[in-house]
């Protein structure tokens, strides 16, 4: 007696002739079936979700000829079917909410994709593969993400991918290594660069720290977010110890993020990658995704201020803005520093708006107490000291983000940037707005340069909502084919991975055999 424990479908699932049998027997959709099952970790997901083995095996005893009872071959059929019809969702929508997860997205079923309808309709008209492919995200990045894995998994498996790994990469004996520098762990660090395509094959390893293997370790800086100097410290020693096991998962959380990020819902978007600290503006024609604009960017504390990931339209610029400083900004920072300094009202361009929208540019302690009962708010003048720069590009949300230029453009010559409240500090202003305003002939270079710059704040209402999405990506494919790997600064792919491992994850469709 087979004894199967399957989901229960939706209506229509049990019908009348089996899906996946011809008189008794596993028709050809069924082995594919059980293979794409059985594959389901090229895309990142896990077989053991969907009982690829068991699927797989009592298929192929169904095969065999076993005396098998029709209310069996009935129960094995559903059972298939729920497996796929699982794969399938998690395939197209992923594995857990993205709000469990610290992702403000709203649910993508709103597609029109329905798993099981689908299924059918692919079963039904023989081309299974093509369609289980078709339901990916169709994302570019998408497709080269999920060939990195393949590239990282085979680097895992490799007993000569992983040698360079089963060795400790000494530590060098100053608290950094400089080019020059004689090295105990060179022949390890060669090792490890060749092996992960920063070097080529056959480097020959030098006797001191020199020539190319300080060019491999640029390149590998490079590919994984660290300053560029050649410079073999903290950070970079920390990331060279990452095994590929370890960037095999952070590649598969990656592309559970890919298909519930919001990416390229429309012609025109504005993307923020937290982790990379960059922000890129994308134009999607025929088929092909082209990046109009790239640029550094600013993002929120991960030690207090997170930036919320989530996403919403942009609606409105405003030119030479003012700042309307955060009430718990006020109470933490601006208040304190004004008790104790009252020319730091005027230093900064700070005013005092009562209720009734009053605006009071003169000091007195009674305004500060007012400003903590909520009566007053504090706001900074349009100007050199303010610190939204001369520009703020408005996507109303519940999280009062924002992106907006800064006073103090210093910060961007860091490695990593995160230092602001929450809202996103962009380095290149002139360029977004360009391309936030590219098709309104009437807003030139020059005219967004002046009204930045003339010091009276003006709100201009886009003609059309441009999406923005602030995204969480800790692994990306960029246009040179090369794998960029970012570090997890506020924690999110440890979250994720921890989601995913629940044992709530265990596949409904679980097969058992008596």
């Amino acid at each position: 007696m087979v004894v199967f424990c399957v989901a229960v479908l939706g209506a229509g699932a049990a019908a009348a002739e089996p899906l996946w049998f011809d008189g008794g027997r596993p028709n050809a959709q069924a082995w594919q079936a059980v293979e794409i099952l059985a594959a389901a970790a090229e895309d990142g997901l896990d077989a053991r979700d969907y009982d690829a083995e068991g699927l797989q095996r009592a298929v192929a005893d169904a095969a065999d000829g076993w005396a098998w009872a029709d209310e069996d071959v009935a129960q094995l059929d559903i059972a298939l079917t729920a497996a796929m019809q699982r794969y399938l969702t998690d395939l197209r929508f992923g594995r857990v909410d993205p709000r469990q997860v610290h992702a403000n997205f709203v649910a993508t079923a709103g597609d029109g994709f329905d798993p099981l309808v689908y299924l059918y309709a692919a079963v039904i008209e023989r081309r299974l593969p093509d369609a289980v492919r078709a339901a990916a995200p169709v994302l570019p990045l998408y497709a080269n993400v999920r060939e990195a894995l393949r590239r990282y998994r085979n680097l895992a498996r490799d007993p000569s991918g992983i040698a360079p790994w089963l060795a400790a990469l000494p530590r060098p004996l100053q608290r950094k290594l400089e080019p020059g520098q004689a090295y105990a762990g060179m022949a390890v660090l060669v090792q490890r660069l060749v092996a992960l395509g920063d070097l080529p094959p056959a480097t020959p390893v030098p006797l001191y720290y020199e020539g190319a293997v300080v060019e491999g370790v640029k390149a590998f800086q490079r590919r994984h977010g660290l300053a560029e100097d050649g410079v073999v410290g903290k950070a970079t020693l920390e990331q060279l110890d990452v095994s590929p096991a370890a960037r095999v998962r952070q590649i598969e959380l990656t592309l559970e993020r890919l298909r519930w990020t919001p990416l390229l819902q429309g012609p025109r978007m504005i993307v923020v990658n937290v982790p990379e600290f960059v922000l890129r503006a994308y134009e999607a024609r025929d088929g092909r995704v082209e990046v109009k604009a790239a640029m550094k960017v600013i993002v929120g504390s991960a030690l207090d201020t997170r930036t919320p990931i989530f996403d919403e339209d942009m609606r409105f610029i405003e030119f030479s803005p003012y700042w309307n400083v955060p009430p718990s900004i006020a109470r933490a920072e601006t208040i304190p520093r004004l008790r104790q300094d009252a020319a730091y009202l005027d230093q900064q361009g700070f005013e005092f708006v009562a209720g009734d929208g009053q605006v009071i540019t003169t000091f007195a302690p009674e305004y500060l107490d007012a400003v903590l009962r909520g009566e007053m708010r504090i706001r900074q003048r349009p100007g050199p000291a303010n610190a939204l720069g001369d520009i703020k590009f408005i996507f109303p949300n519940n999280n009062n983000i924002f992106l907006h230029h800064t006073s103090t453009p210093r910060l961007f010559g860091k490695d990593r940037r995160d230092f602001s409240h929450g809202c996103v500090r962009v380095e290149e202003p002139v360029a977004l707005a360009r391309f936030v305003l590219q098709d309104d002939p009437d807003w030139s270079e020059e005219r967004i340069r002046t009204a930045m710059t003339q010091g009276v704040s003006k709100t201009l209402r886009l003609r059309e909502p441009l999406p923005v999405v602030i995204a969480y990506s800790t692994v990306l494919v960029k246009s040179d084919g090369l794998v960029y790997f970012f570090r997890d600064i506020y924690g999110h792919d440890k979250l994720l991975d921890a989601a995913l491992r629940q044992p709530a994850r265990s596949g409904p469709s679980s097969l058992a055999q008596q």
